[in-house]
């Protein structure tokens, strides 16, 4: 069964033209990262520095296009920045993109590449369905600090992704939860890339389907749906 992902009445006429696409994959092989996925980082990186052509990744449009999103829901895009523009920075920087495991560093590769925001969750701790709402500021979101889970919450009327058990994705897609993140022993998943006008269908479905052919190379086998955007 697909598992639904609904976007709230209120997100969408808060940032109008708000569009997803969700890849569903069964069967994977998850592992730490090889040289196949330090490549993908690496090509990703160097396609980011010439589409930016020495400009900052602030002022590519479509991450523009997410600052703004961020300030209609009272984040400071400067300070939490979304996930594209924080892997874009560290693409450029002399440290370069840290490397996770092989899922994770698929979707980030894409994400710096095309400089669109891609999570990955772990659909086999997903409770129910997937909402993106704004918050109450009540719910429930796990995260680490000093090493340590901890559970946080919210603030009133923040972006984010949750299930029936909680909050998974902060500020929309700046922080992701302990809870659902993609670890070595994932098997099954969905990836959701994000994209606001500028950017096209046509830019965003070649996106997608970048990420599901870098899985199938990664995991040979694993069934992937790449779902229309919505």
């Amino acid at each position: 069964m697909n598992l639904t992902l609904t976007v709230a009445d209120e997100v969408r006429t808060l940032v109008p033209g708000f569009t997803h696409l969700a890849i569903e994959a069964r069967g994977l092989v998850n592992g730490p990262s090889d040289a196949a996925s330090s490549a993908l980082l690496d090509d990703a990186a160097r396609r980011l520095a010439e589409r930016l052509g020495g400009r900052a990744p602030h002022e590519d449009p479509h991450v523009a296009a997410w600052r703004e999103a961020y300030s209609a829901f009272g984040a400071k895009p400067s300070r939490t920045r979304n996930s594209a523009e924080a892997l874009a920075k560290r693409a450029l920087a002399d440290g370069g993109l840290p490397r996770i495991n092989l899922l994770v560093d698929a979707y980030n590769a894409v994400s710096v590449a095309h400089l669109i925001p891609v999570g990955g969750e772990d659909t086999d701790r997903i409770r129910g369905g997937m909402r993106l709402v704004r918050a109450a500021g009540t719910e429930p979101f796990v995260t680490v600090a000093g090493g340590e889970e901890t559970v946080e919450h919210p603030e009133a009327g923040e972006v984010v992704w949750c299930d029936d058990e909680g909050v998974t994705c902060r500020r929309w897609n700046w922080r992701q939860g302990v809870r659902t993140r993609l670890t070595e022993q994932s098997v099954n998943a969905l990836f959701l890339l994000e994209s606001l006008a500028p950017m096209t269908l046509g830019e965003l479905r070649a996106a997608g389907a970048e990420l599901a052919e870098s899985l199938e190379k990664l995991s040979p086998g694993a069934r992937i749906t790449v779902r229309d955007p919505e």
